[in-house]
């Protein structure tokens, strides 16, 4: 399996199965879902928030599994300096059926992986826009939800503020916005058997937004907060609009969706 940045996938036989890397530094925890051990995998590990993520799991005691297109085994260390022990994968958008063995171990599955091509508006900026932050996620969903029937799992899908607000990016709005409205159509159908939460961010420190006012720790902490509430609409952001939008939207969704569509057998 290649290693890229996220991208476009290409045409090629069927992959291999996702391959894994066990960091050198750390041991992974032992157990599986049926036991008190959470299992939670981030996408997007490597990035600000994923890292935050993953270190604010792991002071809940949870087995982590870092889901990541980058080779290299991510260096990552509790405020004491001391590593963290986690399973690192190596995932390229596409190949999202790569990882059934691995997403039957997951209580928690967050999908954080994303890209912004700020101003692009090519047809190759397109479809690596809609590629990476709309449809490889609602393929995860999709096949996370095949593996979790029968026992208490959720999915926790990060569509950010620029689902309902301007992110002077229009390929990202447009990208997560398609991504905002798939979860609300599909989980008329999947959420009676997977419990699934919306991350609606606002912005935050990172490689794809250098110039964010938040800090992705203090944003990764108020994220499991608001969980811990049983809250599945979770919002973190300065601006109160968001705060007052947001709800008003999904529920419009569902009340749309719920009257102009039906289920149909799998």
């Amino acid at each position: 399996m290649r290693t890229t940045e996220p991208g476009l996938p290409a045409a090629s036989p069927p992959d291999p199965p996702a391959k894994t890397i066990t960091n050198t530094a750390t041991t992974p925890f032992s157990g599986s879902p049926s036991s008190d051990v959470i299992t939670v995998a981030i996408t997007g590990a490597s990035g600000a928030l994923g890292q935050a993520l993953l270190r604010r799991w792991h002071q809940q005691g949870a087995r982590l599994i870092a889901i990541t297109s980058r080779e290299t085994p991510l260096e990552l260390l509790d405020r004491a300096g001391m590593p963290i022990p986690h399973q690192h994968m190596v995932w390229q958008v596409g190949e999202e059926q790569a990882l059934i063995a691995q997403l039957k171990e997951v209580d928690v599955l967050v999908l954080n992986h994303g890209v912004n091509v700020h101003q692009g508006r090519s047809a190759a900026n397109t479809q690596l826009s809609l590629e990476v932050n709309a449809l490889s996620s609602w393929r995860m969903l999709e096949l996370f939800a095949t593996q979790a029937r029968g026992r208490r799992a959720e999915v926790w899908l990060n569509t950010s503020e620029a689902e309902i607000q301007p992110a002077l990016s229009p390929l990202y709005e447009i990208s997560k916005r398609l991504l905002g409205q798939l979860i609300s159509l599909r989980a008329l159908d999947l959420s009676p058997s997977l419990r699934i939460r919306r991350l609606v961010l606002g912005p935050f420190r990172s490689a794809l937004n250098p110039i964010g006012v938040m800090d992705a720790d203090f944003v990764a902490g108020q994220i499991l907060m608001q969980a811990r509430f049983n809250l599945g609409l979770i919002i973190v952001t300065p601006n109160p609009l968001t705060y007052a939008l947001m709800p008003l939207t999904t529920l419009g969704r569902w009340l749309y969706f719920k009257a102009c569509s039906r289920s149909e057998p799998q």
